[in-house]
């Protein structure tokens, strides 16, 4: 069995919140996570792009960077990138293997109660990976939360929380405020904090959390003027910061919830090349243009010449940022090929989309969580009644019944759906890029 398979012998033990396996995990292998300086990134939408967007600008300013973030779409190595490229397996085996050696010992010496979960076993081996690449700058996402993630284990003196909605509850809280104190568990003391967060009770939060870590808090839309202005579902920003002045340039990544974010990636950096980490508005510029971010708002034309638009949106507030781009693009009625986690909002999910769609296609991922097509399709029919459904049976399927719908296809419910249907593009040579 390779590290990658035994691995994912781990992928369905569920979530644990806790620092103590990944301490002990990165204690046993020399405390890695020490070998670079952690940029931290949490959030409930936004924080992928922002991770993205960071990392790219970085790398454009001559460093050496890491980046890990979750969930992947088809390969696990997509959530390490060194230098913009993703790990080899060979690279993320040997890291793997290090981290099950370390695991095993410490079971065997009774200083774990039990087997680490996939994710930390994943997080534990990203630092490996960047310590031994001899990373400089590690731009990590936070997974579920902050306080209690396992990325936590860094103590990031920079970080930036994007914005914070309705999700995960179960682990979270049931109202801003509480999530918005979990996701602010990632400050520490004397760090610089950008914030996105605007509503006021949670920016509240963040806020004090930030007075009592005697850290810096930077409200990214302070003292900021942002232009933007969307031509065919592109934007294109020009902003003024306190530090220099940016633009005309169009987002690599699609869709006006991005200018929030670009304003949190440009924030970040600025913060970063103020005390010495890299920096410049060339690599700032870059960051902005160049960023790569698969599975959210991909637009694609396939070779039956079917336009297709692939979107990570799981919660409503990621599903209102589709719906509002959708209204922008001129897309006009899309076929919506949608799955859903059981524990999700399915009505605050589908409901905006619902508005665009000419009808849908009900289909389930295979995961534990997952929500049964049939169980979908009745909730999608008694949300929108005068909307044909369709039950498929798996994504393939579904994908097939969209593309003969005559109309552009949306997928989106879901980033497990997203990487089902990109691996079946991939293999089927109608997307290039696995990644």
């Amino acid at each position: 069995m390779t590290p990658q398979q035994r691995l994912a012998t781990r992928e369905f033990f569920g979530i644990k919140l806790g620092l103590d396996t990944i301490r002990a995990l990165c204690a046993a292998l020399g405390d890695p996570q020490r070998a670079f300086t952690p940029v931290i990134v949490a959030g409930t939408n936004g924080k992928g792009s922002v991770t993205a967007m960071v990392a790219r600008g970085l790398r454009a300013a001559n460093l050496r960077v890491g980046r890990y973030t979750s969930p992947h779409l088809i390969h696990l190595r997509e959530r390490y990138a060194v230098a913009d490229v993703d790990v080899s397996d060979t690279a993320l085996d040997a890291a793997l293997q290090a981290v099950f050696d370390a695991e095993d010992q410490l079971l065997a010496d009774g200083a774990l109660s039990g087997p680490a979960t996939y994710f930390e076993l994943t997080t534990a081996a990203a630092f490996v990976i960047f310590r031994d690449a001899a990373v400089q700058v590690a731009v990590v996402e936070v997974g579920l939360g902050g306080r209690h993630d396992a990325t936590n284990v860094v103590e990031a003196p920079y970080a930036a929380i994007t914005s914070i909605g309705f999700d995960h509850m179960t682990q979270l809280g049931n109202t801003l405020a509480a999530i918005a104190s979990e996701k602010a568990g990632v400050v520490m003391p004397d760090a610089v904090v950008v914030s996105g967060v605007t509503e006021p009770e949670p920016a509240g939060v963040i806020a004090r959390r930030c007075a009592e870590q005697g850290a810096r808090l930077v409200v990214a839309m302070e003292d900021v003027v942002v232009d933007a202005t969307e031509h065919d579902g592109d934007t294109t920003v020009r902003l003024q910061t306190p530090w220099r002045a940016y633009g005309p340039v169009t987002l690599a990544l699609r869709g006006a919830h991005q200018v929030a974010n670009a304003l949190v990636a440009v924030r970040l950096l600025e913060v970063l090349e103020a005390r010495g980490i890299g920096g410049g508005r060339d690599a700032i510029t870059t960051a902005l243009r160049d960023a790569h971010w698969p599975g959210r708002l991909e637009r694609r034309l396939l070779s039956d010449g079917t336009t297709l638009v692939l979107d990570g949106a799981h919660n409503p507030a990621g599903a209102a940022a589709l719906a509002d781009w959708l209204a922008r693009a001129r897309l006009g009625e899309v076929t919506l090929v949608t799955a859903c986690m059981r524990d999700k909002d399915v009505a605050g999910l589908l409901t905006p989309l619902l508005r665009h769609a000419a009808g849908i296609v009900a289909t389930a991922v295979p995961f534990p969580r997952a929500l049964p097509a049939a169980d979908l399709g009745a909730q999608v029919k008694r949300l929108a009644p005068e909307l044909p459904v369709t039950i498929a049976p798996d994504p393939a399927a579904a994908l097939q019944v969209a593309r003969h719908a005559g109309t552009p296809v949306l997928v989106a419910g879901s980033l497990f759906l997203v990487g089902a249907v990109r691996a079946i593009l991939v293999e089927a040579a109608e997307l290039s890029d696995p990644a």
